[in-house]
């Protein structure tokens, strides 16, 4: 199967408009977007329209790709409802903690990230422990556009070992919003420190990690760290069996990778302007 993913596209009007021009011409069987996918400091109505008229109306008009959707650190949880309500009308599959079969495979998202800098938090957990790297705000502290209970136990780790359980690991795609730790992670702090300490240069999940070298997944898919591919020279690697690919980018351009899941080994990332 043919298919597209992109992640962190952020509201950028210039590059959902590269996009969907991309996909009514190449017409891939599916498209995977990994999060952060709306913009900034707009207000609810604004945001609203947004995501109607660069996001559902397009993907109305294509009748033979598929689309899986997760939101991001970025995108404010408050708006998922618009996403669940597209999912009731058949427009995208909003793969939140959900699994949906794709041609003799599986595809289940995750959207969430270990503790950040910043202050929005509704798609944050803790990762294995309740810690904080240096420089982050506690899942605890910051704000959220939806409330959460007990959120100090809930972490990455226990979401992933119940995801384990409900699905077939070495038959599906993951779609996470966070990188590994260690694994397509590497941020570029410029030398900041926070309370004299540097941070730590790694930031994606311990959790996620460890889930992708136990069950050993067909293939995940990533986003978040914007310059990884700058700082490490690489956007995909493999961990044994899994194919691991990245679509974060730090330019103003769209960021597009390309695979086939009978060829997943010959994936291409494409930076278009």
């Amino acid at each position: 199967m043919k298919c597209f993913f992109v992640s962190d596209i952020h509201g950028k009007t210039d590059r959902y408009k590269t996009l969907f021009t991309i996909i009514k011409k190449e017409e891939p069987d599916a498209v995977f977007l990994g999060g952060d996918l709306l913009p900034h400091h707009r207000s609810e109505e604004k945001t609203k329209d947004f995501i109607y008229n660069f996001i559902l109306d397009p993907m109305k008009d294509i009748k033979d790709t598929r689309f899986f959707l997760i939101l991001g650190n970025d995108d404010p949880k408050i708006y998922e409802p618009v996403f669940k309500k597209a999912h009731e009308d058949d427009i995208l599959e909003y793969v939140h903690k959900r699994t949906v079969k794709f041609d003799g495979l599986f595809v289940t998202g995750y959207p969430y990230v270990p503790p950040t800098p910043f202050r929005l938090k509704d798609w944050e957990r803790y990762d294995v422990s309740r810690y904080t790297d240096v420089g982050g705000i506690s899942p605890e502290d910051g704000f959220r556009t939806v409330p959460e209970e007990r959120t100090r136990y809930k972490t990455i780790e226990k979401d992933l070992k119940k995801i384990a359980k409900e699905t077939i690991p070495k038959k599906t795609i993951y779609l996470f919003h966070s990188p590994p730790y260690e694994i397509l992670d590497m941020i570029d702090w410029r030398g900041q420190l926070f309370d004299h300490v540097p941070p730590d240069l790694h930031v994606g999940s311990i959790a996620i990690r460890r889930f992708i070298e136990e069950h050993h997944p067909f293939m995940t898919l990533h986003g978040h760290i914007h310059e990884v591919e700058a700082r490490t020279g690489s956007w995909k690697t493999r961990s044994s069996d899994t194919y691991i690919l990245s679509a974060a980018h730090g330019g103003p351009e769209l960021a597009l990778v390309r695979f086939d899941t009978d060829e997943p080994e010959k994936s291409t990332k494409d930076i278009i302007v």
